[in-house]
């Protein structure tokens, strides 16, 4: 399997390494000046020479990433569990999560610095949670109840509670729509801290990073900071692949590919 996973990084990294070439030949080539597209090796060089500055916002973009997206997951898993508890609150708050989940960051994020500061990391921590949370709530409520007849009749007729039922039916029946839901808002919740650095806070940060390189025509370094921000993203994203295999290995068949039965159906 490990051979399996390390056989299937090869084509993205060739596809990477190519899109590299490629981008360094094009801008190389038709002389595209650098304020307009920086080459890859000058992105790298100035990557090397501001690696302390980058690698300190990487972290606190990261930490207030991280922080925004455990507390959003767990808010909307613990929501969902009561939802899905009772009916009529479940179908009065679906449809307002969906409503709210439609509303852009950039309007969230003034807000909320209103509300909270914008020194501090609360306020850029608060639109993270809010983008993380309804994505997990929504997925997670649509797995606790989306259960099949058969299942919950079987578990009544040997006169099992609801928690019984909850824990030995629902929850694993909502943790694909979970792990679903988690892929989304894991990468997500960088590009929401970045968004939120825009409107203000303190300056060591790769949104205020970004901003500050770009008013300064330093396309280059605003660069190297997007690819720390990608970094940081991926290995969110990658996390949260981990925590699905963890979590659901009756998934994984030989091969790597997935097996979309429930657990106690492996053949």
């Amino acid at each position: 399997m490990i051979r399996n996973r390390l056989t299937g990084l090869g084509p993205p990294m060739v596809v990477g390494v190519a899109g590299l070439g490629l981008w360094e030949g094009i801008v190389w080539g038709f002389g595209i000046r650098e304020f307009l597209l920086p080459r890859p090796s000058s992105i790298m060089d100035r990557l090397s020479e501001n690696w302390p500055m980058l690698r300190q916002a990487g972290w606190e973009t990261g930490r207030i990433a991280v922080s925004g997206l455990v507390a959003g997951i767990v808010a909307g898993v613990l929501l969902a569990l009561v939802t899905t508890r009772f009916r009529t609150l479940n179908e009065g708050l679906t449809p307002l999560a969906v409503a709210v989940n439609a509303t852009p960051i950039v309007a969230l994020a003034p807000i909320f610095n209103a509300w909270f500061g914008i020194t501090g990391t609360l306020s850029n921590q608060a639109v993270v949670v809010a983008i993380v949370f309804f994505p997990v709530f929504i997925n997670t409520a649509r797995g606790l109840t989306e259960v099949h007849p058969d299942e919950l009749e079987l578990m009544r007729s040997y006169a099992a509670g609801e928690w019984t039922i909850l824990r030995e039916v629902r929850i694993p029946n909502a943790l694909p729509f979970f792990a679903n839901a988690l892929r989304v808002v894991a990468p997500l919740s960088v590009i929401a801290a970045i968004v939120a650095e825009y409107f203000g806070g303190p300056q060591n940060r790769i949104g205020n990073i970004i901003t500050s390189s770009a008013a300064f025509a330093r396309y280059d370094v605003a660069w190297a900071a997007i690819a720390v921000a990608s970094a940081v993203g991926l290995g969110l994203f990658a996390a949260a692949l981990l925590l699905e295999r963890v979590s659901m290995p009756w998934r994984l068949v030989d091969g790597g590919s997935e097996n979309h039965n429930t657990p106690g159906r492996e053949k």
